[in-house]
């Protein structure tokens, strides 16, 4: 990986330095905060999360720190990176890295002020979609499977954070099923723009909680260290969770969400900690001289000379299961091409299938850029979503040669298959299924509500992208004679393929739309759940 290559001379400097810095400052935080709450008579136990276990919670509301006894990391500095760098830009995310070491000599309160600062201010409150498109993902993946455990036990939970509610309020709600959340609010100007300020509130946690509370409820708070937060005397009753656990955790597995995570927006595909941006802007100048000599190379030169280019520059294509394809070349001449049915990973797919098979073939999609479609090395089908006119523009094509079609209508990043459109099942009676799955370190080639006309291009920024595309078995259209099931309709042809690819892909179905993946992510009607069954 593009880590990896990092001198380790570097690494262990930052690494000692911040370590030292780090140790430093803390001994002294958790001294004070110590002293400090030596005479707090209202807390009756203090005991690990993981001796939890052995009390019944199920009848008790929880109120836990979630950045203290939730998360596994102790650091908030990469969801503020995120948020500098997927609602702002590349300059402002290099403006928060560049005030790191400083962040680490200041104390937390005031760390958190200046991040608030540098990533929202000038932010459109209502342009704001990285709290529910973007975080979640990375805030899944920081979760400890064992603090989780408990909390999913207490009869109603609330999620106290130091980071602005914009950031957790969606993660916690949406998929971990948290019943209340109270963060820090932003100060807004003209209804409109967020200043960068945060709401002198954090000392009305209390009183918050206790508005959503019944009197007769039984409460239970989780913390950090023993940090005196006003919010505990709502309890008496209070749990510590050390450092010292907390690396102890484990990750929560994807199985074990709450909800399944489906989609997720931004470019990052790594976790912005201060090293790896470090190796990110150290890369960004020849990523991008390597990302448009990809491109040139692409587009201008012939397979045969182009593929070994590409593979010497970093490019990987991993073909298997080869042999059904040139075994159809070997057929009678056929009245139509072969259709190619796809999932859809990025705007690259077909390019790949033509650099794996090296001939042209004919893309039909539903939406692509302008520049995309000038810029294609193979011929591109814009679709109108009207089915009759579809199928009349599909049937055209493949009197012309071969087609690719991505039935799914979107790409998806996660291991999970989006419905297949059952249009194509009636277009052919050669329909060969193929496999697509991509590998990206550092950047994702796919958007929601960026520029998709960079989305070709970002995939390429990457060092080491990987394509890994796997031809099944040809099967026949319902228009076929040769049929076994000649009561088939297109409905079963196309549920049949998209099993087909999710077992090669150990990928899991869904009934989900294109529709409903551009609803998740625009935030409008919250999170669709996860069906296994297909239509």
């Amino acid at each position: 990986m593009v880590f990896r290559a990092l001198p380790y001379t570097i690494k262990l400097i930052l690494f000692v330095s911040r370590f030292l810095v780090k140790l430093q400052i803390n001994h002294t935080k958790v001294l004070k905060r110590t002293l400090s709450n030596t005479h707090t008579p209202h807390i009756r136990s203090q005991t690990l999360v993981s001796q939890s276990h052995t009390y019944d919670l199920s009848q008790k509301t929880l109120i836990f720190d979630v950045e203290g006894t939730l998360l596994r990391s102790s650091s908030v500095f990469p969801y503020f990176m995120l948020v500098a760098f997927e609602a702002g830009s590349v300059i402002r995310a290099f403006v928060l890295f560049t005030l790191y070491p400083f962040l680490c000599l200041v104390d937390e309160e005031l760390s958190i002020k200046v991040m608030v600062m540098v990533t929202f201010f000038g932010i459109k409150k209502n342009g704001f979609r990285v709290g529910s498109s973007v975080l979640h993902k990375f805030f899944l993946e920081d979760v400890g499977m064992e603090s989780f455990e408990v909390f999913r036990k207490g009869k109603k939970k609330i999620g106290v954070s130091k980071l602005p509610q914009v950031m957790v309020e969606s993660f916690l709600k949406d998929y971990l099923e948290i019943d209340h959340v109270f963060g820090r609010e932003l100060e807004v100007f003209g209804g409109r723009y967020y200043l960068g300020l945060m709401k002198d509130n954090k000392n009305n946690i209390k009183s918050r909680i206790n508005e959503v509370l019944k009197d007769d409820d039984e409460k239970v708070c989780f913390l950090n260290k023993s940090i005196k937060h006003d919010w505990t005397s709502c309890s008496k009753e209070v749990y510590v969770v050390s450092d010292g656990e907390k690396k102890l955790w484990q990750v929560l597995p994807r199985e074990r969400y709450p909800k399944a995570l489906i989609f997720h927006d931004g470019r990052l595909a790594f976790r912005p900690d201060p090293i790896n941006m470090l190796v990110m802007f150290m890369w960004f100048p020849m990523a991008i001289c390597l990302s448009i000599f990809r491109c040139v190379v692409a587009l201008t030169l012939p397979y045969g000379t182009s593929i070994p280019i590409l593979s010497f520059s970093g490019m990987q294509l991993k073909i298997t299961n080869n042999k059904s394809t040139q075994n159809l070349t070997s057929n009678a001449k056929q009245h139509k091409g072969r259709l190619y049915i796809c999932n859809h990973r990025t705007l690259l797919d077909p390019l790949y299938l033509a650099f794996g098979l090296k001939r042209p073939f004919i893309a039909v999609t539903y939406s692509l850029s302008r520049m995309s479609e000038i810029l294609s090395p193979i011929k591109t089908v814009r679709l109108t979503r009207d089915r009759d006119q579809d199928a009349k523009t599909m049937d055209k094509m493949l009197k012309l040669g071969d087609l690719v079609v991505c039935p799914e209508g979107t790409t998806c990043r996660e291991p999970y298959l989006l419905r297949f459109s059952p249009l194509f099942a009636e277009l052919s009676d050669h329909i060969v299924p193929v496999a697509l799955d991509t590998h990206v370190s550092m950047f994702y080639g796919t958007t929601a509500s960026g520029l998709k006309c960079l989305d070709p291009f970002l995939f390429m920024m990457n060092p080491n992208p990987l394509y890994r595309v796997r031809f099944l078995d040809q099967i026949h259209g319902v228009s076929s004679t040769s049929t076994s099931d000649v009561n088939s309709t297109r409905f079963d042809v196309a549920n049949y393929v998209q099993s087909e690819i999710g077992k090669a892909l150990e990928f899991e179905c869904t009934s989900l739309t294109r529709k409903d993946k551009y609803l998740v992510l625009a935030g409008n009607e919250g999170v669709v759940s996860l069906s296994n069954k297909i239509r």
